[in-house]
């Protein structure tokens, strides 16, 4: 039974604009012990590397740099737990504003993946036109080994898919260095999705596309390096919304 009526706790909101105090979570902690949070949300990955984690930044409004390794496949996210699903918590709402100071030598993703691991890793990895899952996922992604790696992707791969072509799934805004982007995507409880950049509608794919309805899914925001040059990722703020499950 769905109980409609509880009052006013049937929203679910993890939120930080990163405002607050001083944030230092650099060469801390390995990533298999993990326990460092910011706000709701935890600090995963890379954690025991001198050249990986989160710092605070003096910058109007407030952000946080999140620093991938200087190794291919490392890196460092903002997480929530694997405990999102679609047709029971949906909609949900993923929405977050970042930049970079650079556009090259990081994979960067931001959305809802299936598996969240302590020393979590890329949910895709990518080459040329070719975006391959690692764990299931939909989100964007931006990342320098892609053909058009300056622009934001907007993939959606389910548990049985293993690929999908990046022209298919590109969006119309490239990311600009220094400048940033507010990206928004939204689940809904048919697993059907919609992606906005900047709040223009960039993708809407039908039912059943996006997402599996049965599948619990978590928060990965993080960027990841490529090459031997270490990358970074700058959050103004973070938001995961989603509606209670009240079936008893």
């Amino acid at each position: 039974m769905s109980l409609t009526g509880m009052g006013g706790c049937g929203k679910i909101r993890l939120f930080d604009d990163f405002c607050g105090p001083e944030i230092p979570v650099a060469n801390a902690e390995a990533a298999t012990t993990p326990g460092h949070f910011i706000g709701p949300f935890k600090v995963l990955g890379d954690t025991a590397e001198t050249d990986s984690g989160v710092v605070a930044l003096s910058k109007a409004s407030g952000y946080v740099r999140l620093t991938g390794n200087d190794e291919d496949g490392k890196g460092v996210a903002l997480c929530s737990e694997v405990s999102f699903s679609p047709v029971l918590n949906g909609p949900i709402i993923v929405e977050a504003r970042v930049e970079m100071s650079a556009l090259t030598a990081r994979s960067v993703f931001i959305g809802l993946a299936g598996t969240v691991a302590d020393d979590v890793a890329e949910p895709v990895t990518s080459t040329t036109t070719t975006i391959t899952k690692v764990v299931p996922c939909l989100g964007f992604i931006l990342d320098s080994q892609l053909t058009a790696g300056t622009y934001w992707h907007m993939p959606y791969i389910l548990a049985s898919d293993t690929t999908q072509t990046s022209t298919t799934v590109v969006a119309s805004q490239a990311a600009v260095a220094g400048e940033s982007d507010v990206l928004r995507l939204e689940v809904f409880p048919d697993g059907s999705a919609k992606w906005y950049i900047n709040g223009k509608l960039e993708q809407s794919v039908g039912a059943g596309l996006a997402a599996t309805t049965t599948t619990l899914l978590g928060l990965i925001c993080g960027v990841w390096g490529t090459t031997t040059t270490a990358c970074d990722l700058d959050v103004d703020y973070l938001l995961v919304e989603a509606n209670r499950d009240w079936t008893r």
